[in-house]
């Protein structure tokens, strides 16, 4: 079994020892490392309120999913960590814009901290 590593240079660069997603051919899987509100360009994180930067993050699922074949219509389980479970309104309506149909299985925590100072992390397992 081969595994592949996943770089999109339009999400941010890894900033510890992780990729930002794996798969493995055999299964056709692929395993997305959280995401928080890195901007890619400068990778910093974005300001704004928890719906700011769960669309950054959802943006850069996005550009992670498409680099490994994928999109979010594959996606079949996410998980995500708040800083706030009283955010979980504001992100929730953002999140859903990403999937209005068929949206995959989801646990949602609050965490006691994220890095970088984020108030969202969401990572996601997808084929292609």
């Amino acid at each position: 079994m081969t595994r592949n590593t996943i770089h999109s240079p339009k999400a941010p660069a890894a900033v510890g020892p992780y990729a930002q997603a794996v798969s493995a051919p055999c299964r056709e899987l692929v395993f997305c490392s959280g995401q928080i509100a890195l901007d890619p360009a400068t990778q910093q994180l974005v300001t704004g309120d928890v719906k700011v930067q769960t669309r950054r993050v959802m943006e850069n699922l996005k550009a992670v999913l498409e680099a490994a074949g994928a999109d979010f219509s594959k996606v079949l389980k996410c998980n995500v960590y708040l800083l706030r479970m009283s955010d979980f309104a504001a992100m929730n309506e953002v999140y859903g814009e990403y999937f209005q149909n068929n949206p995959p299985a989801r646990a949602t925590v609050a965490v006691a901290e994220l890095p970088k100072g984020a108030q969202v992390e969401i990572d996601a397992t997808a084929y292609k």
